[in-house]
């Protein structure tokens, strides 16, 4: 099976305009499974965000071109799977870099492609230097729900057979490192989590979905059909990428505030090996005109400790972390403005808001 909630995306533009409809045929069990709801309400939210994911229908890019005297190896355009790829792809990435090079490493990006990628280079044994116009908490990355599954990917009838091996070799890395990392140090759980999907087919991706399991209506609260119980792991983007950073600065590795409005530009580093993990960014600086922005919006409210699962499926989505429960569901494509609309927040709010008030029984 392909649990991906591309399908859930594409509807994601009539769930902002109010059209859901949780809540309106609410029916109680008394053998129903209890979990705990969500206290949802405006008066709880302690931030807003919208990020830009970096969506190429085509999916990802890992590719190694010559860029003048230096050789440049591409890493970019994950869509909404950059979190849950990071790992992988990096690997990727520096597989095709690394081999027969000697001397100090380049990577321009600094979000979790980039910080990724600069820590396998540094675990190959080379010095690595970071160069992005900016650095955490300010990236795309630290605003990413971080659900390790690969969501908001590529459109299945755009990618390659090729590229579906690439995209399992990443999956498959990416998988094996995130479970080792598991933990307090990097802000990284596993939680049961429950998906609305009405067709589950058999797919490579299914090792990566473990314990994966059709519920009846007496084994879930929730107000809604063809729900699939399986388990995965979250990650609390904020703090994983501050670790990274902190284990890239104790290994040596340099940080610089930079800018680059052009390939020439790069021309001028005195690393013959560059890294491109530039995200969104690489349409302007590389011409990619495959890359689209994706709007993601998401409202955070108050930490519920008590609440030690996930869903996605008739509100959007919720995830529990420590710095706040995520809410979101929105994907917004070619739209550029980075900031959060209030009144798309709004309905997330409120769309949350009646699917958690219409458990059909609660612990």
């Amino acid at each position: 099976m392909l649990l991906d909630r591309r399908t859930f995306a594409a509807g994601s533009a009539a769930l902002l305009s109010g059209c859901a409809g949780v809540g309106a045929r609410t029916r109680t069990f008394a053998n129903c499974a209890p979990l705990t709801p969500v206290n949802v309400d405006a008066s709880r939210v302690i931030r807003t965000v919208a990020g830009l994911r970096p969506y190429r229908a085509s999916g990802f890019v890992v590719r190694r071109e010559a860029l003048g005297d230096k050789a440049l190896v591409h890493n970019y355009g994950h869509g909404g799977g950059g979190i849950t790829l990071s790992w992988g792809s990096s690997r990727l990435a520096t597989n095709l870099g690394l081999p027969g090079h000697s001397g100090p490493v380049a990577v321009i990006g600094a979000g979790a492609l980039g910080l990724t990628t600069a820590r396998l280079v540094q675990e190959a044994g080379f010095p690595v230097t970071i160069y992005a116009k900016a650095l955490p908490p300010h990236t795309t990355s630290n605003i990413a729900g971080g659900q390790i599954e690969p969501a908001y990917l590529y459109k299945d009838e755009a990618v390659t057979p090729e590229w579906r091996a690439q995209l399992l070799a990443a999956m498959d890395y990416s998988w094996r490192r995130w479970q080792i990392m598991v933990g307090d140090e990097y802000g990284i759980r596993w939680l049961p989590t429950y998906e609305e999907i009405p067709d589950l087919k058999p797919s490579p991706l299914d090792p990566y979905f473990p314990a994966t399991k059709r519920l009846s209506q007496a084994e879930h609260p929730f107000p809604m059909d063809n729900v699939v119980r399986f388990e995965t792991m979250y990650v609390e983007t904020g703090h994983f990428l501050r670790q990274t950073m902190r284990d890239i600065g104790i290994a040596g590795g340099k940080f610089e505030v930079r800018d680059f409005p052009n390939p020439q530009a790069i021309l001028g580093l005195g690393e013959a090996l560059v890294f491109n993990c530039t995200g969104l960014g690489s349409r302007d600086l590389f011409g990619d005109q495959d890359l689209h922005p994706a709007r993601g919006q998401l409202a955070i409210i108050l930490p519920q400790p008590e609440i030690r699962y996930a869903v996605s499926g008739g509100p959007g989505y919720m995830f529990p972390r420590a710095d706040g429960i995520i809410l979101g569901g929105s994907f917004e494509l070619d739209q550029w403005d980075a900031n959060p609309d209030p009144a798309a927040i709004a309905r997330i709010i409120e769309r949350h808001k009646r699917f958690f008030a219409s458990f059909r029984c609660t612990a």
